[in-house]
C-alpha cells in the first residue's frame, strides 16, 4: 500500500429471514460462486473481503446473521459495531417481505440509524415483469433505506451493484 493510499474497515451485517439467500449472496459477491444446497447458518458467519475504491483499500467484514428466531437472543452481540445493513428478503416468500419491518426495528434498536440497502433475492425464480414495486416503494417511504435491488445469488444478477452501493455509501461517508 502506498503512502497516499488510505485504508478503511467496515462491518456490514446481513440480515433477513432464514433461507432467503444471505450466505449465497455473500459468496456470490466475495467468491463469484453459488452452492445450491441450503445449509442453515448457526448464529452468524463471518466473511472478510478487500475492495479497492478510488485511492482507498476498504476491508469489509460481512456478518451473516442467522435468520431463524431461535438465534434472536444472540443478535444484539452480532450487531455491535455494524456500520451498515444489507436486509434480504426472498421474492418467492411473502412472509420474508412482511418481516422487513421487524428486522428494521431490531436494527434501529441495536445499531441506531445506519445505512440500509434492501435486496429482494431469488429474482431468477420469478417473472420479473410481474413484480410490482409499489409495496417496496411504500416501505422505503415508511422506514427509509438507501436503495432496493432485485438480486439473484444463483445467477449473480445485480449482486455486484447492490453490494457496491452500500460499500460506496460507507466510503463516501468517511473519505476526506
Amino acid at each position: 500500500m502506498s503512502e497516499e493510499e488510505k485504508s478503511y474497515v467496515f462491518k456490514i451485517v446481513v440480515v433477513g429471514d432464514g433461507a432467503v439467500g444471505k450466505t449465497s449472496l455473500i459468496k456470490q459477491y466475495t467468491e463469484g460462486s453459488f452452492v445450491k444446497d441450503y445449509i442453515k447458518t448457526i448464529g452468524a458467519q463471518f466473511s472478510k473481503y478487500i475492495e479497492e475504491i478510488e485511492d482507498a483499500r476498504v476491508k469489509l467484514f460481512f456478518w451473516d446473521i442467522a435468520g431463524q428466531s431461535e438465534f434472536s437472543f444472540m443478535r444484539p452481540t452480532f450487531y455491535k459495531g455494524a456500520r451498515a445493513v444489507i436486509l434480504v428478503f426472498s421474492l418467492i416468500d411473502e412472509q420474508s417481505f412482511n418481516n422487513i419491518k421487524t428486522w428494521h426495528e431490531d436494527i434501529k434498536k441495536f445499531c441506531g440509524n445506519i445505512p440500509i440497502v434492501i435486496f429482494g433475492n431469488k429474482v431468477d425464480l420469478v417473472n420479473e415483469n410481474e413484480l410490482g414495486d409499489s409495496k417496496i416503494n411504500a416501505l422505503k417511504d415508511e422506514i427509509g433505506f438507501i436503495k432496493y435491488y432485485k438480486t439473484s445469488a444463483m445467477t449473480g444478477k445485480n449482486v455486484y451493484d447492490a453490494f457496491r452501493c452500500i460499500i460506496k455509501e460507507l466510503y463516501d461517508s468517511v473519505k476526506e
